[in-house]
């Protein structure tokens, strides 16, 4: 009977300890020094809107606003992932053909040699929120065409929204498109 209450009493112990406080700990830890990361990188727009997440991807569609990467799976991180195709894979040069074709469609002024990749495959979370600048540089035609907003302006939002690599050497240059998009709405509200 003594081992039966020694054991419940180390089992309560922990639980409090592994259970609560250590988490309540974490959890004040990160709330003071890092709020905005504690609290899912959540993006608001001018009038205080909650929009997305700095994090996750969105499917944009409307010609006069970028695009980022497909995503198999929507955009729904309940179901994060994405298959793992080869590249001979029927499947997945189905999809890039269908990619290639949409982006015919939406971009008759950028030949197809001309897109990156990361615009016709999908990421290996499916909820990438970047692109590359290349990529957001080739949609700048259709954006001009269609908000009336300069190549030179498109090309300095992306510029001014462009991140280097993690601590200069890990990683590529990306886009967060959420951002960069909120700007250009910005831009078209005040042309």
């Amino acid at each position: 009977m003594k081992i039966i209450t020694i054991t419940l009493r180390v089992s309560i112990v922990f639980m409090l300890l592994c259970g609560v406080l250590y988490n309540l700990a974490v959890t004040g830890v990160s709330q003071a020094v890092m709020p905005f990361q504690a609290n899912g990188s959540l993006i608001k727009n001018e009038q205080g809107e909650l929009v997305g997440s700095k994090l996750i991807g969105q499917a944009f569609t409307d010609p006069g606003y970028f695009h980022g990467r497909i995503s198999s799976i929507e955009y729904n991180g309940a179901g994060s992932g994405s298959p793992n195709y080869a590249p001979s894979n029927p499947d997945m040069l189905s999809r890039v053909k269908e990619s290639m074709e949409q982006w015919k469609a939406e971009n008759p002024q950028v030949p197809v040699e001309e897109v990156p990749m990361d615009l016709l495959a999908n990421s290996g979370s499916g909820l990438d929120p970047h692109i590359s600048p290349e990529s957001a540089r080739v949609q700048i035609p259709r954006i001009e065409k269609e908000t009336g907003i300069a190549a030179s302006e498109l090309s300095h939002m992306i510029e001014r929204h462009t991140e280097g690599r993690e601590f200069g050497v890990l990683g590529e240059p990306r886009v967060n498109v959420l951002e960069l998009n909120l700007e250009l709405q910005q831009a078209r509200a005040q042309s």
